[in-house]
């Protein structure tokens, strides 16, 4: 039996972070103020009332981060770019600094021999643009479009990789809906559905910037957390079930992007509340791209019911997950979500620009992180994905969240997702076992 889980040949590895995570100096160099600064001091929606100050202190250790990824045989790295560092009112004026800083840190990760995949927006909105409208204003777009020019234009010639914006489904959604992330608002559903369309439209304008100014092998595309079935039984009746699932609750941005428009179903399923859209916005919207990154850490459970429609069925209390609630341990999410990309809405190149776990209790055991709950929970999400890939899913790629632990939104620095541990008060990186086990998965570009 031939068990040697080997991936394609140039098959992407890598690991991924986000500049509010990690890089801290919130307000140094001329940085401005992000919605995650002020929401972060709002008492109470933040755990331990943890901001994002000083975070890993990445500002200012870089080098020493790049150094242990090139120990650790990483090569490729998602990273995003602070929009108040570049920007800090979200327009006007360019922050020198912030293009300056970068200048450095690409120059610093390509001398590691990493190549660098570059996320433009990771929910730190400038708080200026936010106190303006933000996501709800269509001025957001405007400034974006200014923002995604600049810096490809700045970055061009050593960045190829980009990413337009990640997981838009958050930042809209749970950020103006639940009120769980900055800007910590509940607006009506006509509003959020009007956020969806702002990024959308955003997404498009980091398209176009790249296309007029990335230059030579230049290749972008979107980060999305899609909302992923896992049929109960691989038969006809509930995989039919769930195809038809991640059609309906992806509409509004695959299938928008996609389509070229909103569908007639999403659209009679908003009613009222349908977003405003403008002539020539789909121009935008619908331009081609080169991949499509996939944020995959859960599914949801769906099978045939009544006369064959989807029916979700429920997680029962016990149902194993990692320290975070909405992280239920669904390995066949990662095969389904790629799977169902492709043959739905059509994604040719698809890469894990996310995949990991957060847990609260990682001791060191004689002077050793031995975090095997990780290391099981990848390694399973790998095996899925490498059944994937042989059933013939484009998949090119795969990013384990996180590189190191960082300041995981409303829960703080309790909760910890990287593969490296971090002393928020010394600053000290220590590899974890999954760490020295995944070097060892992209040395061999296999399973060990």
């Amino acid at each position: 039996m031939k068990t040697d889980l080997r991936f394609p040949k140039n098959f992407v590895w890598g690991v991924a972070t986000a500049a509010p995570q990690i890089e801290g100096a919130a307000f140094e160099d001329g940085k401005g103020e992000s919605i995650w600064d002020r929401f972060s001091r709002i008492p109470g929606k933040c755990h331990n009332g943890d901001n994002l100050d000083v975070a890993n202190d990445h500002y200012h250790l870089f080098k020493q981060d790049f150094a242990l990824m090139r120990k650790l045989g990483v090569k490729h790295y998602r990273l995003s770019l602070a929009w108040p560092r570049i920007y800090p009112n979200g327009d006007g004026a360019v922050n020198p600094k912030g293009i300056a800083f970068y200048n450095r840190l690409f120059d610093a990760m390509l001398k590691e021999g990493i190549t660098p995949w570059v996320t433009l927006f990771h929910w730190d909105l400038p708080q200026a643009l936010e106190d303006r409208g933000g996501w709800r204003s269509r001025l957001v777009t405007e400034a974006f479009a200014t923002y995604a020019d600049t810096v490809v234009k700045a970055f061009g010639d050593r960045v190829k990789n980009w990413i337009t914006l990640n997981e838009i489904p958050c930042f809209t959604n749970m950020g103006h809906g639940q009120g769980d992330k900055a800007p910590g608002t509940n607006e009506t559903q006509k509003v959020i559905n009007q956020t969806f369309h702002h990024a959308i439209l955003c997404h498009g304008h980091a398209v176009r910037a790249v296309r007029e100014h990335g230059g030579k092998g230049a290749r972008v595309g979107l980060t999305d957390n899609s909302t992923i079935p896992v049929p109960v039984t691989e038969t006809p009746a509930d995989i039919a079930a769930a195809k038809a699932w991640f059609g309906d609750v992806n509409a509004h941005i695959l299938g928008a992007i996609s389509g070229g428009g909103y569908s007639a179903a999403y659209l009679k399923r908003c009613g009222a509340d349908r977003p405003e859209v403008r002539k020539g916005d789909f121009d935008l919207i619908s331009l081609p791209t080169d991949f499509l990154g996939m944020n995959i850490y859960s599914g949801t459970f769906v099978r045939a019911g009544k006369k064959g429609k989807p029916e979700v069925v429920a997680f029962p209390p016990d149902y194993p997950q990692t320290s975070c609630p909405w992280l239920k341990i669904v390995p066949q999410s990662i095969y389904w979500g790629t799977r169902l990309a492709h043959e739905v809405y059509g994604a040719k190149n698809i890469y894990i620009t996310e995949n990991g776990c957060g847990y609260d209790n990682e001791p060191f055991v004689d002077g050793e992180i031995q975090d095997l709950h990780r290391r099981d929970l990848v390694r399973n999400y790998l095996k899925e994905l490498h059944r994937a890939i042989g059933h013939g899913v484009p998949v090119r790629g795969y990013f384990l969240w996180s590189f190191m632990d960082n300041y995981e939104w409303q829960d703080g620095y309790t909760r910890r997702f990287g593969i490296v541990h971090c002393d928020f008060k010394t600053q000290k990186r220590t590899p974890k076992l999954s760490a020295k086990w995944y070097a060892r998965v992209m040395e061999e570009n296999r399973l060990v």
